[in-house]
């Protein structure tokens, strides 16, 4: 270590608050992994007695930073607030890298954001875990939003006046012979994704690449973002693809919506990639 580098300061035995001490290790006790602990598991892992644990988890029940049916214990989306200090005026890839990050974990896949910016996606946040695409996806990347999975579900968030509007606009190149570019199928393709809720893209951007995607929503229902993972279109057919990812994809998104209303108006300050 650095000699130079300071270390944490000092804490006297009159300026330590055991109680915060022991709140806090009992709120790290819960994980993704194991969001639901009973009594005993929270005592176990915070290393304090039942009795302690019994305390500080009915403390954090009465202020709505958790909830138990009287067996199990678990965490509300009101922890999520703690955090508000940090994430304000921070960007949206340091928001969402962990949870993307944790998605792609489980499905080995590369996993995505991106926001809607005029007809094209912008990505915010990449997981990446193997090459199988041709373009370079760094944060920032512009693609077109009528030929991708995150960009069809981000347009079937607006008006049809306003789609209509939006696809007849846009410059329709065919990327492989599978784009489809006619604006009449393309609107009736994006209707079928405000139904479904996610969107499929197979083999319309790049040969051999296929996608899946889902919304993501703040506390007004509107779609701040889609997020999404690709695949190698080879490996299993579209459908089996959809079984394999889309619990996964709408899990993440919902930890995800916890997050940005956790923020609330503050969401707006979040950064975006710049100079790209």
């Amino acid at each position: 270590m650095d000699q130079d580098q300071p270390g944490p300061p000092a804490v006297s035995r009159n300026e330590f608050v055991r109680s915060l001490s022991t709140g806090l290790k009992v709120l790290e006790s819960f994980s993704a992994v194991e969001p639901k602990l009973t009594l005993s598991d929270v005592a176990r892992r915070s290393d304090v007695s039942r009795a302690t644990a019994r305390r500080m988890l009915l403390t954090l029940v009465h202020e709505g930073y958790a909830y138990t049916d009287g067996r199990f214990f678990e965490l509300t989306p009101k922890v999520l607030g703690l955090g508000q200090g940090y994430w304000s005026g921070r960007g949206w890839h340091e928001l969402l890298q962990p949870s993307l990050g944790e998605l792609s974990g489980k499905l080995a896949e590369s996993c995505s954001a991106a926001l809607l910016v005029d007809d094209e996606v912008m990505y915010v946040c990449r997981v990446h875990t193997r090459r199988i695409m041709r373009i370079d996806l760094a944060l920032g990347t512009k693609l077109p939003a009528f030929v991708t999975s995150m960009g069809r579900v981000l347009l079937s968030a607006l008006d049809d006046r306003t789609l209509e509007d939006r696809l007849q606009a846009t410059s329709r190149t065919a990327f492989t012979d599978r784009t489809v570019t006619d604006p009449v199928q393309l609107r009736q393709i994006i209707t079928q994704v405000r139904r479904d809720g996610y969107a499929v893209v197979d083999e319309e951007l790049e040969e051999g690449l296929r996608s899946v995607a889902v919304p993501a929503r703040d506390s007004t229902g509107r779609i701040v973002l889609s997020l999404n993972t690709s695949i190698s279109a080879g490996k299993e057919s579209a459908a089996e693809s959809v079984e394999r990812t889309l619990p996964h994809l709408l899990r993440c998104a919902s930890a995800v919506e916890d997050l940005i209303r956790s923020l609330g108006d503050d969401v707006a300050r979040l950064t975006v990639p710049q100079g790209l």
